[in-house]
């Protein structure tokens, strides 16, 4: 990577820190979280914040056609595609300071610790601010990164509309950030995100890195299970069709699908509508959603086989009749080898604990690896809260993250 004058760099932490709280000044709530959806005013008073911090690093910033914010800094070899660091600025309704803002600020902080030293790098870098990676505002989730490999089409995109009506065009029009850089045709060297954990593991060990190899494959269902509505006085327990009591064994069958597919399994029923959802009748009909995950794609198989046999063996004893309908289907995602082991020798050069880990949840690097190597970077959050005010993590464990995100970048830019 470079002499051993630069073996041991690390970026400012303090610098990083006061980055991140300037930030959530922006949409702070009075719990100490953060309100700033995707293409509000406020969205909009962030972009432009993070592009005067860019700017002021002398990095040169283009904005594309679904608003992904791009800063550069030069490599010696312009012709190389470059480097890329990021995550998302915008966030859930109730969300919190460090969801994906510690992407794109360590992404920052990389640049400014590049100058402070003043290390040319062979490629050029990047740090990139995604449009609209919640969703929670506009769907889908990871939006402007979709747009950018071409998983989503730019003109359907920017037509999606929110609960009030209003198009993803028209509020990147409002807040001045339908860009005129074309949103795809742009290679990528390497791609290297850095996020909270949002999961418990690396806090309850008390490892300051994880060292993320893949995500989570994920298979979705809708489930309408019909039953028939009756009195709920005269009508015996035994004659009963009674869809919710179905629905209750489908949802206690989900979770011991999971747990008997070990680590790394999730199974959830997240939502279940009843009906006709009246005191005193007995449910006809429930529709509720199914959501399983596993790293290896056999197991999830293995799991998607155990509900369609658990669901066939609750209709058959219930007399319930059962229509299962897939509406989602995520492969596992195994990062690239050479990122992997970037972040693994940083965290080791650098002397941090660590730990190979899976995420759990959706990140713009899924995205991002299907065009280019890529990689992710954990650090933990306390008691693994996310998505919620009470979101936090420690100083130390923010610098940390992003000095190892500023090796593993630098092993794949070079150093001239």
């Amino acid at each position: 990577m470079g002499g051993d004058s630069l073996s041991n760099m690390t970026v400012d932490g303090d610098r990083l820190w006061r980055s991140l709280m300037d930030l959530a000044e922006i949409g702070a709530t009075a719990k100490g979280g953060v309100a700033r959806l995707a293409l509000t005013e406020l969205d909009g008073q962030a972009r432009r914040l993070f592009i005067s911090w860019c700017e002021a690093a002398g990095l040169s910033v283009s904005v594309d056609e679904i608003g992904n914010i791009f800063a550069r800094r030069a490599g010696r070899n312009p012709d190389l595609p470059p480097v890329m660091m990021g995550s998302h600025i915008d966030t859930q309704p109730t969300g919190g300071k460090f969801d994906g803002c510690f992407g794109v600020m360590a992404g920052l902080e990389v640049m400014r610790t590049l100058n402070d030293l003043g290390i040319e790098t062979e490629a050029p870098m990047e740090v990139v601010a995604w449009t609209n990676e919640e969703g929670s505002r506009f769907p889908p989730c990871m939006m402007g990164s979709g747009v950018f490999i071409g998983k989503f089409g730019l003109e359907e995109t920017r037509a999606k509309v929110d609960d009030a009506g209003l198009s993803v065009g028209d509020e990147l029009d409002r807040i001045g950030f339908s860009g005129p850089r074309p949103v795809t045709g742009h290679a990528v060297g390497s791609y290297f995100e850095a996020h909270i954990e949002q999961g418990p593991i690396l806090f309850d060990e008390g490892k300051t890195i994880g060292v993320v190899i893949g995500t989570l494959g994920q298979k979705w269902f809708d489930l309408t299970l019909t039953g028939q509505e009756a009195h709920a006085g005269p009508t015996p327990m035994r004659r009963r069709k009674d869809a919710l009591l179905a629905a209750a064994d489908v949802v206690r069958a989900v979770n011991a699908i999971a747990l008997d597919a070990g680590e790394n399994a999730c199974g959830t029923v997240g939502c279940l509508n009843v009906f006709p959802a009246s005191r005193n009748v007995i449910p006809g009909r429930v529709d509720l959603t199914i959501d399983l995950r596993h790293w290896q794609a056999e197991v999830l198989d293995g799991m998607v086989a155990a509900l369609k046999a658990q669901i066939a063996d609750i209709s058959r004893r219930s007399g319930v009749a059962a229509e299962l309908t897939p509406t989602a289907d995520f492969p596992p995602l195994h990062f690239h080898d050479d990122c992997v082991a970037a972040v693994q020798g940083a965290a080791s050069r650098l002397g941090y604990s660590r730990r190979e880990i899976v995420s759990g949840a959706g990140h713009d690097a899924i995205f991002l690896a299907e065009v280019a190597p890529a990689g992710m970077i954990f650090v933990p959050c306390e008691n693994g809260i996310s998505h919620n005010e009470e979101e936090n993590a420690k100083s130390e464990d923010l610098a940390a993250g992003a000095s190892v995100l500023l090796h593993a970048a630098l092993c794949r830019a070079g150093i001239v």
